[in-house]
């Protein structure tokens, strides 16, 4: 019985972590990519989230199997991103102050608009795949999934940024915009794919978790204050730092919500966030860098 409680415990915190990490991830990868490969700081990504569990939930109602009606959802919001980045976004390249205004008026514009369109609430769905049980505790299968796709999206990025052309040229573009666009790289074009990947990336995130929560025009904001903590503390690189912010807050609000519940989780997820800006500006991606570089110097 001691062994099975163990067992039982030490599984809890695993899945509390699994499921912190996931949405962690799932929530900062859109606007990740966007800040680290433009430097557009997208207030309106939790209304982009927002949007994709709309279309998500719409697509499924209509009839249309889960796994395609997230496709749908994803590609939806994508179109969406093209279409604001055409009429607002491009206006906004290395205006970093500028992007936080617009995209705020364009986030209170989708949530009021989606209010006035669809009302306060919209009829969800059923979690997908039931529960399983350990030790008495019942967990949701679907969760274990979100986990699953959280890490095959993180290897679907890295192959796209490092073994694809539109990689390298967003990477050149990232490091160095002027000696890019000498190259023959149209750099405009790298931006507006990108903010398109990211806005497909927020309504890919909005479809998975439109099952597992109230849809509404204030869907989003459960997302937005996580995904900009993820993002600060991860910095600039969308890869690494992403990977390894999500990681290291995972852990912090899994074992928080655990000992002291959910509420403290959060608090605690911000408090270390806090003090890891306060310590290493830059984040992650800075701090690996300076290890890099360090270790370079040594060896030289």
């Amino acid at each position: 019985m001691v062994i099975i409680n163990f067992i039982s415990k030490i599984f809890n915190i695993l899945y509390q972590f699994l499921d912190s990490f996931s949405f962690l991830i799932l929530a900062a990868i859109g606007l990740a990519i966007i800040f680290g490969m433009m430097g557009v700081i997208n207030l309106a990504h939790g209304e982009f989230i927002m949007l994709g569990a709309y279309i998500t939930t719409l697509s499924s109602l209509a009839g249309v199997p889960i796994p395609l009606a997230i496709l749908v959802g994803s590609i939806g919001v994508g179109i969406y991103g093209f279409i604001v980045d055409k009429l607002i976004i491009r206006h906004l390249y290395g205006r970093p102050l500028d992007s936080v205004v617009a995209t705020w008026g364009i986030s209170l514009i989708m949530s009021q608009g989606m209010l006035i369109i669809m009302g306060p609430s919209l009829q969800g769905l059923s979690t997908p795949l039931g529960s399983f049980s350990v030790g008495g505790i019942n967990y949701s299968t679907y969760r274990l999934i979100l986990a699953i796709t959280a890490c095959l999206l993180l290897v679907l990025l890295y192959w796209i940024f490092m073994h694809t052309r539109f990689g390298l040229h967003s990477r050149a573009t990232m490091q160095n915009e002027e000696i890019a666009r000498s190259l023959g790289v149209n750099t405009n074009r790298m931006y507006t794919l990108t903010f398109v990947l990211g806005s497909m990336f927020a309504g890919l995130t909005g479809g998975l978790f439109s099952f597992t929560m109230t849809i509404g025009p204030t869907f989003g904001a459960g997302f937005l204050m996580e995904s900009f903590v993820t993002v600060l503390v991860g910095g600039g690189n969308p890869l690494i730092g992403t990977v390894m912010s999500g990681a290291t807050l995972g852990v912090v609000h899994s074992i928080l919500s655990y000992v002291f519940g959910t509420f403290i989780g959060r608090v605690g997820l911000l408090i270390g966030a806090i003090l890891f800006i306060r310590l290493w500006p830059t984040g992650f991606s800075g701090l690996i860098d300076r290890m890099v570089l360090k270790v370079r110097r040594t060896d030289g």
